[in-house]
């Protein structure tokens, strides 16, 4: 599974597939204009694999796509209450907004981190500090989003626990997201579970943002 695209100034992309010999992945991307400027990004990864997982990281999305405009904290919350009679899910949540900051939320194992170009090697700026949990079946007491300032040129990667941790040494930032996350997949996919990467970057604003008139969102 591949998709790739553009909303507002961010570009973004995904590669995921599911865990060999099964027809379909718990693992989840989703991709919606939050309006006013703001793209909210999740990742999903419904516990275990196959049709359970898949249903728990399907309910989550449609609750995310249903109530995008509410802060990070609340979704999970939301997330939590419709995903109760299921096997639960791994859920991070990442929002782009407008003053060229991320804010972003995450309970269980779901990474989510700024690689920028450095010397050498791309470097991680930033990641999320996660909480440990499962959403639909166990919350943190205490849900708390951290908030980071995004460059223009910063990449966001988001993974499942299917992808190997090390995956952002050799990623060529001059390449588009879509890409990117190409390479992540074949290259640091396990063979043990379903695996799904997104990436997305900050574009800066561009001249047409100036002069065109401003979108409107029902």
């Amino acid at each position: 599974m591949r998709e790739d695209g553009f909303i507002g100034t961010v570009e973004w992309a995904v590669a995921g597939r599911a865990l060999p010999g099964q027809r379909v992945s718990g693992d989840r991307s989703v991709i919606l204009d939050a309006g006013g400027g703001s793209v909210l990004f999740a990742v999903l990864d419904g516990l275990g694999h196959g049709a359970a997982a898949a249903d728990a990281a399907d309910r989550a999305a449609q609750v995310l796509s249903e109530n995008r405009a509410e802060p990070l904290d609340v979704l999970i919350l939301l997330c939590h209450r419709a995903m109760s009679d299921t096997r639960g899910a791994a859920v991070s949540l990442a929002l782009f907004d407008a003053g060229d900051r991320l804010t972003w939320l995450g309970v269980g194992n779901v990474e989510s981190r700024i690689v920028a170009a450095a010397p050498g090697k791309p470097a991680i700026r930033a990641a999320a500090l996660l909480s440990g949990g499962i959403v639909g079946y166990l919350l943190p007491p205490n849900l708390q989003s951290q908030t980071v300032p995004i460059r223009p040129g910063d990449l966001l990667l988001m993974s499942t626990d299917g992808i190997t941790s090390d995956y952002s040494d050799g990623i060529d930032l001059a390449k588009p997201t879509s890409e990117i996350t190409a390479d992540i997949l074949a290259r640091h996919a396990k063979d043990t579970d379903d695996a799904i990467v997104l990436a997305a970057r900050h574009r800066g604003h561009t001249v047409r943002s100036l002069h065109s008139p401003p979108e409107q969102h029902a």
